[in-house]
Parts: C-alpha cells; sequence; structure tokens
C-alpha cells in the first residue's frame, strides 16, 4: 500500500520473509509430488521432453498387456498339444496292445470217416465270399494198390517167373503197408539176386506207378501179388520206354467176336465173348489167350498186355510186325498193322479210384495252403481233430461242421467266435480319438484357440513396425482328421497286424506333426517372452530418463526447506527486532 511508509529496515526484513516464503512454497511443491519440473513454467525443455519420453513408456506399457495376454495364448496351445501328444501316446499303446494279443478263438472237429462234401468258412476276416476246402480225397483202389499219397494199402509178396527158363522156381520180393512206389522199386533192385534166366530185372518209378524193365528184353512170365503195387499179373516189359516207339493194337470192344489172329504167321483163336463179359473181361481174356497161344508155339518174342481195357501187343526186339485175320479185327487191330516200338510203360496197370474222407493232417495242409484263408484262419491238429482258428474280431461261420464234427452236409453250421480283446481295444482307440478332437477345442485364451487354426498377431513397438504373426502351420486345425487319422476304426481293422502296423505308422506320423507343431509354437512363445523382457527395460529406460529430467532430489529439497525455515525465522527476528525501533517513537509520543 503506497500510503503506507515502512522504514528501510522493515521493509528489508519484509522483502525478504517474502522471497523466503515464495522459496519454501516452491520447495514443499517438489516435496509434496517428488518433481522439480511440474510444469512447463518449471523447465519448459526439460518438461515436453519428459512428457515425450514418458509417452512412449505409456505406449509401450499398453503393448505389454498385449504381450503377456498373447503369452497365456501360446502357453495354452502348447499345454493342448502337449495333452495331445499324450493322447497319441496313448492311442500308439492301445494298437500296440491289440497288436501283441492272440487271443484268438477256436474250434476243433473230429472228421467223420463217411463225411461227403466241402468245409465252408466266411464271415470274419473271409469276407461273405464263402471259401471252401474238400472234406475227401481220391486214393487208389483195386488193382492199382497205390492211394493218392503213393502208398500200398496192405502188405504183399511179389512173385517172379522166367517163362520157359525157371518157370516155377520163383524169386520173391516182399513189401509192407504203407510202402511207396520208390519203397518196393528199392527193395526189388536191392535184391541183386532177382536174376531170371540170366535177364536183370529193373524197377523204377514213373509218374508215382512201379515200372519193371528186363534188361535183355524178354518176358518176365508169370508175376503174382502184383495188383496191390499196380502190376497186372501177366507182365512182360521187354525194354525200356526209351527204346519204345508205338503200339501195334487198341482198344477191345465190350463185347467180340473173337476169331483167329495171326501175328507174323502165328495163329492164335480168340474166344467169343458170351453175354455179360464187360470190355475188362474181354481185353484181359484176349491178351492171356495170345500169350498162351504164343508161348505154346515156342514164341516168346511177343507179348501181350492190357491198360485201361486196352490190349496192347509188343515185340521184343523192337522190329515191324503184322497182326492180322478175324481175330484182330474184333480187337480193332487194322490187317497188316505194325509196330516199330511197344507199349510204353508197358509195367504199370493205372490204378481205380475211390474217395474217402481226408485226414486232419491233410486237412490243415489244404486248409493253410489256401491263399485265400492266409492270415484270416488257422488250421492245425488238435490230437487227431481240425482245430480252426478264427485271425478275426469278427465271428467266423463254418458250414459242413457242428456238434464237434465235420460231417460235409450243407445243413451243419458252427460259429467261431471273435476276437473279444481286440474288438475292445477298437473303441478304445475311438474314445481316445474323441478326447483328442475335444482337447483342440478346450485349448483356447482370451477368445483365441491357436489349434483351431486362430491367428494371433502381437504388435512389439508403438508405431507397429515391429510384430509377430503365431499360428498353425497351413493356418490349419490340430485334429485327428488332419493328423490322418481314422476317423472310426472299426473292430474288423484290427484283424491283422499288417493292419495293426499300418495304423501305429499313422500314429507316428501324426505324433511327428504335432512335436514339430509344438516346437513351432516353443519358438514363438520364446520370441515373444524376449521382447517383453526388451520391452520391460525400455519402459525403465524411457521412465528413467524422464525422472531425470523432472524428479526433484528429495535429500536435497528436504535440507532446503530446513535452510528456509531457519532463515524464516530469522527474517521474523529481524523483522520484529526492526518493528521495536519503530515502538521506541510511539513511546515518545505517549
Amino acid at each position: 500500500m503506497v500510503d503506507i511508509n515502512l522504514s528501510k529496515a522493515v521493509r528489508s526484513n519484509l522483502g525478504s520473509l517474502q522471497n523466503t516464503a515464495s522459496l519454501m512454497s516452491k520447495t514443499s511443491d517438489r516435496l509434496s509430488t517428488g518433481n522439480k519440473v511440474n510444469s512447463a513454467l518449471d523447465n519448459p525443455t526439460n518438461f515436453f521432453t519428459a512428457s515425450s519420453l514418458n509417452s512412449r513408456a505409456g505406449d509401450l506399457n499398453n503393448l505389454m498387456d498385449s504381450m503377456a495376454n498373447g503369452i497365456k495364448t501360446i502357453e495354452a496351445a502348447d499345454n493342448g498339444l502337449s495333452a495331445i501328444t499324450k493322447n497319441l501316446e496313448s492311442m500308439q499303446s492301445t494298437l500296440r496292445q491289440a497288436r501283441q494279443d492272440k487271443s484268438f478263438q477256436t474250434a476243433s472237429f473230429s472228421i467223420d470217416s463217411a463225411a461227403v462234401g466241402n468245409l465252408t468258412v466266411s464271415g470274419g476276416a473271409v469276407g461273405a465270399a464263402p471259401v471252401s476246402t474238400n472234406l475227401q480225397k481220391a486214393v487208389a483202389v483195386g488193382n492199382g494198390g497205390f492211394s493218392a499219397n503213393g502208398k500200398t494199402q496192405s502188405a504183399g509178396t511179389l512173385s517172379f517167373a522166367q517163362a520157359g527158363v525157371n518157370n516155377g522156381n520163383a524169386n520173391t520180393v516182399s513189401f509192407a503197408a504203407g510202402d511207396t512206389a520208390a519203397d518196393v522199386a528199392k527193395k526189388i533192385n536191392d535184391k541183386m539176386g532177382l536174376t531170371l534166366g540170366g535177364s536183370v530185372v529193373k524197377a523204377e518209378v514213373e509218374n508215382g506207378q512201379l515200372k519193371l524193365t528186363n534188361s535183355n528184353k524178354t518176358t518176365f512170365g508169370t508175376i503174382t501179388g502184383g495188383a496191390q503195387v499196380g502190376l497186372s499179373a501177366q507182365t512182360a516189359a521187354n525194354a525200356t520206354a526209351a527204346t519204345k516207339a508205338g503200339t501195334a493194337a487198341v482198344a477191345a470192344a465190350a463185347t467180340y467176336t473173337g476169331g483167329d489172329i495171326v501175328i507174323d504167321g502165328k495163329t492164335v483163336t480168340l474166344s467169343t465173348g458170351v453175354t455179360g463179359d464187360t470190355a475188362t473181361t474181354n481185353a484181359t481174356r484176349a491178351a492171356q489167350e495170345i500169350n498162351d497161344g504164343l508161348q505154346a508155339q515156342g514164341e516168346t518174342g511177343y507179348f501181350a498186355s492190357v491198360a485201361s481195357d486196352i490190349v496192347t501187343i509188343t515185340r521184343a526186339d523192337g522190329k515191324n510186325f503184322t497182326a492180322t485175320g478175324a481175330g484182330a479185327t474184333s480187337l480193332n487191330i487194322t490187317a497188316a498193322a505194325s509196330a516199330n516200338g511197344v507199349l510204353a510203360n508197358a509195367a504199370v496197370v493205372a490204378p481205380t479210384t475211390k474217395d474217402v474222407s481226408k485226414t486232419a493232417d491233410e486237412l490243415v495242409e489244404s486248409l493253410n495252403a489256401n491263399t485265400a484263408l492266409m492270415d484270416k484262419v488257422r488250421a492245425s491238429n488238435d490230437n487227431g481233430k481240425l482245430r480252426i482258428e478264427n485271425l478275426s474280431t469278427q465271428a467266423l461261420n463254418v458250414t459242413g461242421a457242428s456238434g464237434g464234427t465235420a460231417t460235409g452236409s450243407t445243413t451243419a453250421k458252427s460259429t467261431v467266435a471273435g476276437n473279444s480283446v481286440r474288438a475292445d481295444l477298437a473303441n478304445q482307440f475311438n474314445e481316445l480319438r474323441d478326447q483328442l478332437d475335444k482337447l483342440s477345442d478346450d485349448a483356447s485364451f482370451n477368445g483365441i484357440n491357436l489349434l483351431r487354426g486362430d491367428n494371433l498377431k502381437l504388435t512389439f513397438n508403438e508405431t507397429g513396425t515391429s510384430s509377430i504373426d503365431v499360428q498353425t502351420k497351413g493356418g490349419k486345425s490340430i485334429n485327428s482328421a488332419n493328423l490322418k487319422l481314422e476317423t472310426t476304426l472299426e473292430a474288423k481293422d484290427l484283424d491283422s497286424d499288417a493292419s495293426i502296423d499300418s495304423f501305429v505308422d499313422q500314429i507316428k506320423g501324426a505324433l511327428n506333426d504335432v512335436r514339430s507343431q509344438s516346437s513351432a509354437f516353443g519358438s514363438n512363445l520364446s520370441i515373444v517372452q524376449n521382447r517383453q523382457d526388451f520391452t520391460k527395460s525400455m519402459i525403465n529406460t524411457l521412465e528413467t530418463g524422464a525422472g531425470n529430467l523432472t524428479l526433484a532430489d528429495m535429500n536435497q529439497e528436504a535440507a532446503n526447506m530446513m535452510a528456509l525455515q531457519t532463515r524464516q525465522s530469522l527474517a521474523s527476528s529481524t523483522l520484529s527486532m526492526a518493528n521495536q525501533a519503530d515502538q521506541g517513537v510511539l513511546q515518545l509520543l505517549r
């Protein structure tokens, strides 16, 4: 106030107090705010620089929230992949357990001795198309004497007698039941003393049948006991098959008129057939009459034999000869027919056959050799019974057997159950596959599911020039379909080990894909975490820099406040003393 005049001392002390109060107010503001620059008025350069630094730090701090959410999203996806990996390993273990399980069901059947027909299987791994195996086999009977497996039906003895030389001085060879043609041939050949009239008999097997040969190409005479090993009662093998060239006679009629047959000028009378004679009867009688008639005339260079009702005449030396006359005509031998060779394999009589039931071993061999049943049905011998093993999870139908006996009847039906263990494991596999898709669907965070192909975009700086996109390969979902796993595994798919192995390979491929994706997400997570740490450090640097420009030194400001308080106290005391001088004048006026 200009109307009031203060003394110089008072005014000086008053100015000092006012200045101290102003400094104390400023210091108090700094102590209360912690800043030495609170507005552009305090320090424009520092204020605006610090504001810029703090703004950038704030922007980066906002990005930190996005990064934190991004990390959790990637971690959620990684958790899902870890669970899917364990799920796939469980699926793999299930398949391996199925691969090791061999609890296939079986059924055993005895073979009916009168079985007629087939044993037919269908269903199971075989499928709807039935596969049949004949329960019977053809075996040799009668004159042949050998069964289909080349064995004699009973024991016997072969007796040889050389006609006109030592007739009646028989040489014998014994054979046992079950001997093969090779066994009998060996026994004949081993008996080196078997020399008939200076000739040596040689036995060999041709097309599974026994064949005898005289080395000097002469007749054997009578051979008895030969029916069981395929030799006719009157047999002559005057040369080996290699030295023979043709035949001189063909089939006899079922009945024939007989008559004289002239063989190179020697006449033999053949009997006329009678009612009831068969082709076999006539052919056998004609051959016998020819042999007997020629031998009676001292002719041993010819021999008549019968095979399949065909009469064949052989000349020992292989030269041409003729057979003429009514008897030749009745035997269907044309006039002047010649034979430059003799009957090939003359010593063999083809056996007749009949059907008998196969043994268990033979059926086992037939079933296991059938390629249509390979790895689908397995047969074995169960103490003389036929055991059928169903290599499937589905029931196997067996037609031709029931009640534990194979009869071949089309009305006889049996069922062999499937492998229930593998069937149950197929259901477990499907449940695990369903869980895989559910795990993928549940691996989301904040509305983003990377396992369903969602794209996660994270920005790393305030200008948006640095960012990363996190997504599955090709943007595809991680599910059973994209992992190329069987959508629905049926029990029959686990029938064969090869099929199970293919599914195991699928699981291996899926595991590789999941582990590869997990590795990719791990790399992305590492990048984001690294940027998060970098951004934290960057924010700290920016805020520290801004603080260096604006923050007050609290220790210094506190010292300043104490100094100002002291100064204020001193100024107040001095002002009081200055005012006391003016009060002395007041006392004078009183």
